[in-house]
């Protein structure tokens, strides 16, 4: 007797996946223009859920009153800085990039180097035999990078408007996920529970995890450190303080710290002679370059110790993919992946046995095989 359902069934099935395929990137097509802003937003309420849920207590258990603290908290810490700060940076964009780009960027005598005891009269022959030879010629090469290379990150920000509408979506998001969390959160657990058993809820625990690791022990951590920062480089009179504390941000970001940044401004200060202010800075950068020592191990409570490599491959390339968005979630999304990746590699246990002896194992099967 001849069947003829096989064929029927297995056409049946790639009419399906391929029903599927098209509905899935359907909605991802839709829901595209809001996946960085709810992206961003589901990091901010996974790192802060355990606050919601005291303020939560200390509010008669109404989570509305809660809701409404976390979203002017928000708002207040996070929504308006970032507006004023990538304001300021794209007001002060001009005259760097000209400056960076034009013929106004040269090598400086460094006339002060005389007053350096036994070696200033060598330091400044030597500097001023290296400026009258090559130097001029060498920042004429180096030039067009360092113009091609500030005109990119300035251009960054330049694009206002639409971390602008980011930051609305985030907000917005925030506010509906810190309502409904509990729900979408079970939903989530399921979804993955159905897909992978036990070893997907699991996945997504880890996940969240790693997500409150890298949003508190990191990118919290580099905020706290660059604003700070920022706030002692304006009130100590340096020019281009919104710049520079942009920059202190991304150097935090990638744990170089503040200090790449700090030392300079103080150096620039007492050489320009306001030693009262350079070492009210100096003072100040002492206790901003070491808070990190004290806040980081406070907001990681759950130990995830991240490779730096992973956090700097996470803000260098969020940054390119995403811009300044992808400063926050390239690095969760690297670190939720290694995480998941880790345990998966650690349920099985790692191979003990010699490599020379596994080798030779090997070649011992192939000849048998050849042989057979």
């Amino acid at each position: 007797m001849i069947k003829v359902s096989q064929p029927k069934d297995l056409l049946q099935i790639l009419l399906s996946v391929l029903f599927i395929s098209v509905m899935i990137l359907a909605c991802l097509w839709i829901v595209r223009p809001f996946v960085l802003g709810f992206a961003w937003a589901g990091t901010i309420v996974i790192a802060t859920w355990p606050l919601l849920i005291k303020l939560q207590k200390l509010l008669w258990g109404k989570r509305s009153l809660a809701v409404l603290v976390m979203t002017l908290l928000l708002l207040m810490l996070f929504v308006i800085p970032v507006a004023m700060l990538v304001n300021s940076l794209v007001d002060n964009s001009g005259p760097v990039i000209n400056w960076a780009t034009k013929g106004h960027m040269a090598l400086p005598a460094f006339e002060w180097l005389h007053s350096i005891p036994l070696i200033g009269d060598k330091l400044y022959s030597g500097w001023n035999t290296l400026v009258s030879s090559g130097g001029s010629a060498i920042m004429e090469k180096v030039r067009p990078y360092i113009g091609t290379t500030t005109s990119w990150f300035l251009g960054q920000a330049v694009h206002i408007g639409t971390l602008l509408v980011h930051l609305g979506l985030m907000l917005l998001f925030s506010v509906l996920l810190y309502a409904k969390g509990e729900t979408l959160g079970n939903g989530i657990r399921h979804f993955a529970f159905r897909l992978a058993d036990k070893r997907g809820d699991a996945a997504v625990l880890l996940a969240g995890q790693a997500i409150r690791a890298v949003a508190l022990g990191v990118v919290v951590t580099a905020l706290a450190q660059g604003v700070l920062g920022g706030i002692g480089l304006a009130v100590s009179g340096i020019p281009y303080a919104a710049l520079l504390t942009v920059l202190m941000v991304l150097s935090c970001l990638i744990q170089l710290g503040p200090l790449v940044i700090l030392v300079p401004a103080i150096i620039w200060l007492y050489w320009s002679g306001d030693t009262t202010w350079g070492t009210v800075l100096l003072v100040w950068s002492c206790v901003v370059g070491t808070m990190d020592n004290v806040i980081r191990p406070v907001l990681i409570r759950m130990g995830a110790d991240l490779p730096m490599i992973l956090i700097l491959s996470g803000v260098i390339g969020g940054l390119i993919a995403f811009g300044m968005i992808g400063l926050f979630i390239g690095p969760v999304l690297l670190a939720v992946s290694y995480r998941l990746i880790s345990v998966w590699m650690h349920e099985a246990p790692a191979p003990q046995d010699d490599p020379h002896e596994v080798v030779e194992l090997l070649e011992e099967q192939e000849t048998l095989n050849v042989k057979k």
